[in-house]
């Protein structure tokens, strides 16, 4: 069947989110360590400590209460609440990536599919400014259901009125991405960013790349 639908990953791939989690940590620590001279061995142990996004966020600033230096200890509660409202005012888009999903949208329906906190990644949207581009938007929290399950793709494909064969998706991670889209029935383009390829991954993108960029050129 011939591509009707492009379908995309939000963090770390049109969301540049090491940026817009480093900007937060700056911010972060504006916030409440002001009263230290040097504070990078602090960004980096809450940068370590993050996982590229992928360590939960109570448990994240459970540790961080634990482990750094305040000047006054906050309560847990105030830290997931500055989190909450602070961090999508720091989201960034990845580079083209506005020029290229705009490219795009001039030949396909386009999709995205991200896991994560409903309330966080809308706000990230919108302040990106990229809502109205897309047809479909699902969110993992208010789905019910997150990648790698092949339900939630199939839940963007059946609201697009397409079969999983008419769609390529886009994503950094192998397995919640790449594995997860494929084993939905999509042809998938891994965005090499921060994430390994896995030996034990049995699919089979059909391309890698390193830039947002290339894309227009492959599809």
């Amino acid at each position: 069947m011939s591509i009707k639908a492009i379908l995309f990953d939000l963090d770390n791939t049109l969301l540049d989110r090491t940026r817009t989690f480093e900007r937060f940590t700056n911010g972060f620590i504006d916030t409440y360590f002001s009263h230290l001279d040097e504070t990078r061995e602090i960004f980096d142990r809450i940068i370590e400590l993050d996982q590229d996004g992928y360590k939960d966020k109570e448990e994240l600033f459970a540790v961080l209460l634990e482990e750094l230096p305040w000047n006054v200890r906050p309560e847990q509660s105030e830290l997931l609440a500055f989190y909450k409202r602070e961090y999508v005012n720091h989201a960034l888009l990845m580079e083209q990536a506005r020029e290229v999903v705009e490219e795009l949208r001039k030949k396909y329906r386009l999709g995205l599919i991200t896991n994560g906190k409903t309330a966080i990644q809308h706000g990230k949207i919108d302040r990106l400014g990229i809502r109205e581009i897309f047809d479909v938007i699902l969110v993992s929290e208010e789905a019910g259901v997150k990648k790698p399950n092949r339900a939630i793709f199939e839940m963007a494909t059946a609201k697009l009125r397409l079969n999983p064969e008419q769609c390529i998706y886009i994503g950094d991670h192998p397995v919640n991405d790449i594995e997860g889209a494929t084993n939905a029935g999509m042809r998938t383009i891994w965005f090499q960013v921060n994430q390994p390829w896995r030996d034990h991954i049995a699919a089979a993108p059909l391309h890698t790349i390193k830039h947002l960029g290339e894309l227009p050129a492959l599809l």
